[in-house]
């Protein structure tokens, strides 16, 4: 038995507006039967491989899209777990309304019981509620697509659970636990579960997640359930027995002003495009912003002789203007590009820039080894500097060398964008070779 979705209407290339009902069909054997649901979508935009929308729709938000994604794959979830072979097309119809509208087949004392809200409802209720960044609900949206496809993975593998719905109310901290492995492993249930990821997809491929990356998404589930006990949706505090550890980082490496400066003067004639990623990335060092902050500067951020810009990651909780006077490099640099137009410097992908960033490292001869953890096994590794090379060794390289110079965090964190008590400004302290070396010579 195979149970499909479809539609029957088409549009022409340019239509944005009509739609079209979706259909269910059952197939089994010989019999093939058909029925209507009240799912509708723009023939343009649905993709009858995925089953759902098509990957790259612009015109149509996320959430709704994954919304419809998540109806067309309960309903064909539905089908399956209900079939017998006396099914025909009013069995269909009946069962498609039922999921429709289901309080019409069900008892007073059932509608009751039912009118609470799933966790993942209260999730997205917490996204509109909450205040966040827009990059904070970025990845709380990451953590809550990955929940849902938690409780499709439920369905699909445990026996006697095939209605499985998250209820806020009864998670406990082995269901965090049972989490905790479906996130480890989600990599692996791509390829043996692919219907989940048809259903709920995300851009990339799933890749192993790392214990930090465990840590930061299990903090973000940790904050939706303080937010509903706070907000009295629930009594219930799962994580006060399910305690999270704190990220561990390795002692953050930065290129020395002399690289800098052999990279500077590197000779990338023979590759130009590398050449303007180059003067990026020095720039990049000589402001110390985020490459986010970094990608939407215009030159309307250049504010007498100095970079002016709020960054994006804390400006809705306490934004801040950051003011970074340029040096004679950069204004050198942005002197080369003033006859262009647009944002602030010749800006490609993210992606391309940081394998843009390896590239020029290894032609610079900026190759030393460096000790990094591994991120998935938190063992020690060395690694030549030009490999492990990105954007953020920019701003890495801007706190460590004027740290290393001024070791006033203050004055530091004042041109970084770091807000107070910084964890993550706190590891530069440890970076300075030299200071450690002026320490130990006081006891001379």
């Amino acid at each position: 038995m195979k149970a499909t979705a479809f539609i029957r209407k088409s549009a022409s290339k340019n239509d944005t507006n009509s739609v079209a009902t979706i259909y269910f069909r059952l197939r089994d054997g010989k019999k093939d039967i058909k029925a209507a649901s009240e799912l509708t979508i723009n023939p343009n935009h649905w993709s009858s491989e995925k089953q759902g929308y098509k990957d790259r729709v612009a015109l149509v938000h996320e959430e709704k899209k994954l919304a419809l994604n998540n109806e067309v794959q309960n309903i064909i979830n539905l089908i399956s777990q209900e079939y017998t072979p006396e099914a025909d097309s009013e069995w269909l119809s009946t069962l498609i309304d039922k999921y429709h509208h289901p309080n019409r087949y069900k008892t007073e004392e059932e509608i009751a019981a039912e009118t609470k809200p799933t966790l993942l409802d209260l999730f997205a209720e917490f996204l509109v509620k909450h205040k966040l960044s827009e990059v904070r609900i970025k990845n709380f949206r990451v953590v809550q697509r990955a929940l849902a496809r938690y409780e499709l993975y439920v369905r699909t593998t445990k026996r006697g659970q095939k209605g499985f719905i998250l209820d806020v109310d009864l998670v406990t901290p082995d269901t965090l636990r049972d989490m905790w492995d479906f996130f480890q492993n989600e990599y692996q249930y791509y390829e043996l579960y692919p219907s989940i990821y048809e259903a709920i997809p995300e851009k990339r491929t799933p890749q192993p997640r790392s214990k930090n990356t465990l840590i930061d998404c299990f903090s973000r589930i940790r904050t939706f359930f303080l937010w509903c006990f706070d907000n009295k949706r629930t009594t219930n505090r799962p994580f006060d027995k399910f305690p999270i550890e704190e990220c561990t980082y390795g002692t953050p490496y930065y290129i020395t002003l002399e690289e800098r400066d052999r990279i500077f003067n590197a000779d990338l004639s023979a590759t130009p495009q590398l050449a303007i990623q180059r003067d990026i990335f020095i720039f990049q060092t000589l402001i110390g912003c985020r490459v986010s902050d970094l990608y939407r500067m215009t030159k309307l951020n250049v504010v007498n002789e100095a970079i002016e810009y709020i960054p994006k990651k804390t400006k809705e909780g306490n934004p801040v203007t950051v003011r970074v006077p340029l040096n004679g490099k950069a204004k050198e640099i942005l002197e080369r590009y003033k006859e262009y137009d647009g944002k602030l410097l010749p800006f490609i992908s993210e992606q391309k820039y940081n394998d843009a960033i390896k590239k020029i490292f290894k032609l610079a001869g900026v190759d030393r080894i460096v000790t990094i953890l591994d991120p998935l096994t938190h063992n020690e590794i060395k690694r030549p500097i030009y490999e492990v090379a990105s954007s953020h060794l920019a701003r890495r390289t801007f706190i460590g060398n004027i740290y290393k110079k001024v070791k006033d965090p203050n004055l530091v964190s004042a041109l970084s964008g770091h807000k107070e008590g910084s964890k993550a400004f706190r590891r530069y302290r440890d970076i300075d070779e030299e200071m450690k070396k002026d320490l130990v010579k006081l006891l001379d």
